[in-house]
């Protein structure tokens, strides 16, 4: 269900600072950082072209990747990246230094199913609370995403994180109460619902 994990090679920076990273990104290459396991965090150098096509093929947050070190090969997750706004390049990546059966919190995009089985068909609108959850899982066994089924869903009917079948050992960042994922309402005239929902779920 994950995508495949994939090797990345990378160089140790030796210098870190503004102006080596500009120096890299003019030769090809990103500044990123390894950290975690209670280890001194590991400057790094990456392929831009490597790791921008990573993203772009999605799943980039939630594979765990092999970074290749002069040598010595580092099981991480991406934790953060940043794109450069203009040129929609990676410019900084940070990782977190993981093993199989290290517990990670990942973001997990919602896909829901069988919309035609449920009263979207009859003119319901589906109003999405949360288009990705957060959970705790095992860094070997990340969900590329969840899925909502929506089967015989009536308008007025709340989907909540009890109705989605999770993997083993996945389990939600809130764990305290049933958090809506999506409501079904009618259209046009239950706008007012929808938005209340919404502004519920933004002030938590």
């Amino acid at each position: 269900m994950s995508h495949a994990s994939y090797e990345l090679k990378a160089e140790a920076r030796e210098r870190v600072g503004k102006g080596s990273s500009r120096e890299l990104r003019r030769n090809g290459f990103i500044p990123a950082v390894i950290y975690g396991d209670k280890q001194a965090p590991l400057a790094i150098a990456l392929s831009t072209n490597e790791v921008t096509k990573r993203i772009h093929a999605g799943g980039f947050m939630t594979t765990v990747a092999t970074i290749d070190v002069d040598g010595q090969k580092i099981q991480v997750l991406p934790k953060d990246y940043q794109l450069d706004p203009v040129r929609d390049f990676t410019v900084h990546v940070d990782f977190l230094r993981v093993s199989g059966d290290t517990d990670v919190t990942v973001e997990v995009p919602v896909h829901f199913v069988n919309e035609e089985k449920s009263a979207i068909k009859i003119g319901g609108v589906l109003n999405i609370v949360r288009h990705s959850v957060e959970f705790h899982c095992p860094a070997n066994d990340i969900p590329e995403f969840i899925t909502v089924d929506l089967s015989g869903a009536k308008i007025g009917d709340s989907i909540h994180i009890s109705a989605v079948t999770l993997p083993k050992g996945v389990r939600p960042v809130i764990a305290d109460r049933d958090f809506t994922i999506a409501t079904i309402v009618a259209p046009a005239a239950g706008v007012e619902e929808a938005s209340e929902e919404a502004s519920a779920s933004a002030s938590e």
